[in-house]
């Protein structure tokens, strides 16, 4: 039996964001950011058609979930050691004695550990599987996201979602 995917990849697949990690040794990483770029491929049976999906509708779901981190600084929210406090019009971080204050706009909060570039391409394939069920298509096979965070270092989270049988 056949196994289909499609995959989407290129210059339009990119986000510019600030974020800043805890590294293995405790210390903390300076606040600086990365021009990412993504790659998506998924898995799954053909349509009535004869796709997996169309390209054109993945491709603007992405684009979509990538303007969402563009331009903004990443925060994790579920850190044992950084503080996130979240008011109308600004963001206060803490880590021990360091601390930065952002404009709220200009700050995406996300449920993550961390910002490395592995929980960041968990975080995008998790929001493709939500925007993919929000807009009505079918739960594909298999999700995988690919982010590099600078020239050749990249993460890749392959995601296996539940494939509900009709009721």
């Amino acid at each position: 039996m056949p196994h289909y995917s499609v995959r989407i990849a290129g210059d339009n697949l990119i986000y510019s964001a600030a974020h800043f990690i805890v590294l293995p040794d405790g210390s903390c990483e300076p606040l600086h950011g990365h021009n990412y770029r993504v790659a998506v491929e998924l898995s799954g049976p053909l349509d009535k058609f004869g796709c997996v999906i169309d390209f054109l509708a993945l491709l603007r779901i992405m684009k979509s979930i990538l303007a969402e981190l563009d331009h903004v600084v990443l925060l994790p929210t579920c850190h044992a050691a950084i503080r996130v406090a979240a008011g109308e019009e600004e963001v206060e971080v803490r880590f021990g004695p360091r601390r930065w204050v952002f404009p709220r706009a200009e700050c995406r909060l996300l449920p993550l550990s961390s910002t490395t570039v592995e929980l960041m391409a968990n975080h995008l394939a998790q929001r493709l599987l939500e925007v993919l069920a929000a807009q009505g298509f079918a739960p594909p096979q298999q999700v995988r996201v690919e982010l590099e965070e600078s020239p050749g270092c990249w993460a890749t989270c392959t995601l296996t979602p539940e494939r509900r049988s009709p009721a």
